[in-house]
């Protein structure tokens, strides 16, 4: 068992208007999960992208507009939309407030594959010389 201090967890800026905490990963021993919250201003969030596995997407606070496929959904707090492995999806922020959403994905390793060839990829790896 493994306790975790989210209080303690940076913040990053994945672009603008989206500040993102990586809960559990790979990096810190998650073998299955890899779960994230987003804080996304008026206008932001992720544009369209996919994984290799499902996702959960919570909204926190706010309200999202989240496609996949040709699908739109508006969800609003205590609601999730499940995202299907291979789904081309993507969310953002309609709401007047800030979007909190946590996103669920069923792997311990973030990848995804974007439709905009020009946005950064990331993945969070275990350090390989510890």
């Amino acid at each position: 068992m493994t306790l975790f201090d989210h209080n303690t967890q940076a913040l990053e800026e994945w672009r603008g208007g989206v500040m993102t905490q990586m809960r559990v990963s790979a990096v810190n021993g998650s073998r299955q999960l890899c779960i994230f919250d987003q804080w996304c201003e008026t206008g932001s969030g992720a544009p369209r992208h996919l994984h290799a596995v499902e996702e959960l997407l919570e909204v926190i606070e706010g309200t999202a507009e989240i496609t996949c496929g040709n699908e739109t959904h508006v969800a609003t707090a205590n609601q999730s939309v499940l995202i299907p492995a291979g789904c081309l999806h993507g969310f953002k922020n309609i709401g007047e407030g800030t979007l909190h959403v946590r996103a669920t994905l069923a792997a311990p390793i973030f990848e995804a594959s974007y439709e905009n060839s020009t946005e950064v990829s990331r993945r969070w790896l275990p350090d390989e010389t510890s």
